[in-house]
């Protein structure tokens, strides 16, 4: 197994042509494992598959992970063909992480589903999408979605879809349909117990996770800063059985290389660190690249 480190862009994230470029040509020099774009309709952030394609179009081996790209709300015939072409048109680079979307109202509208039949619209579409990539003729009824004699191409090569989240219904639904485990604000114990939770939910269904597909997101802050009390509000509300949530939030010349060290010794090999205070510009983004490529990305080795 090896540890790899990519670098991801929250759904506040503002980037024009220029810096986006730049941001992604500059991962690519250092060798940075990946890079992970996020998604809010209502928000300033690029649309996931539309930048990833640009990245991929500008790199050889960086890889494009969505963080997350959210289903309900989607087609998934469609969507399968969009992933697939992606998947294949990278040379096989795509990591898409899925889930069933935020719980702002504003954005739930967006995507036009109620939150209450997320989830069922969720599975059913990942076992829509799964058929799809086998090339195979696809006949599907459901609650939700009926599809009769569709088949998808260009087939793609193995497409690993990653899931997050923590709690037991999510945990069972990554053991029922995950290839990877990517949860966000959680702590090296939380991702031991999870990894136990799914690992026993996959013998339950006759299914198996790599072990190198257990990872984690981890939001960084810079050297010195104080979280907004904005953040920390949000993230006492989200971890209310941790009495210092803001562990969750390391700096990131210390706080950061020790953190994934100890996720590192739990058995998590993938990580996504992501900054809650972006750079400004291309200058900066480059400068902090080259930070993280001697701070952080320096990290990656085979175990």
């Amino acid at each position: 197994m090896k540890v790899r480190i990519g670098l991801g862009l929250g759904t506040r994230t503002q980037v024009d042509a220029l810096t986006f470029n730049t941001i992604v040509d500059r991962l690519e020099q250092h060798s940075a494992d990946s890079i992970w774009l996020s998604e809010r309709i209502n928000g300033p952030a690029p649309d996931p598959l539309m930048a990833l394609a640009v990245a991929a179009g500008r790199t050889t081996t960086l890889k494009l992970g969505t963080s997350v790209l959210v289903l309900p709300g989607r087609n998934p015939v469609i969507l399968a063909k969009a992933l697939a072409t992606l998947a294949v048109l990278s040379g096989g680079r795509l990591l898409p992480a899925v889930g069933l979307g935020a719980v702002e109202p504003v954005e739930q509208r967006a995507f036009g589903v109620e939150r209450t039949q997320r989830g069922r619209i969720f599975d059913e579409m990942i076992t829509i999408m799964r058929a799809c990539w086998s090339g195979a003729s696809v006949d599907f009824d459901g609650d939700h979605f009926s599809v009769h004699d569709v088949s998808v191409s260009p087939v793609p090569p193995r497409l690993d879809v990653w899931l997050g989240g923590i709690s037991p219904v999510e945990l069972r639904r990554v053991g029922r349909h995950g290839d990877g485990w990517l949860p966000s604000f959680v702590t090296p114990d939380d991702a031991a117990r999870g990894r136990e939770a799914i690992e026993s939910e996959c013998a339950t269904n006759g299914r198996q996770i790599d072990d190198d597909h257990y990872g984690v997101l981890i939001p960084y802050r810079a050297p010195g800063s104080t979280l907004p009390a904005r953040f920390l509000e949000t993230l006492a509300r989200r971890r209310p059985d941790l009495d210092d949530p803001s562990i969750l939030v390391p700096e990131l010349d210390e706080g950061l290389p020790t953190l994934i060290e100890e996720f590192i010794a739990v058995g998590t090999t993938k990580f996504v660190i992501l900054p809650i205070d972006e750079p400004h510009g291309d200058e900066a983004w480059t400068d902090h690249i080259d930070h993280l490529a001697t701070q952080v990305f320096s990290l990656e080795r085979e175990l």
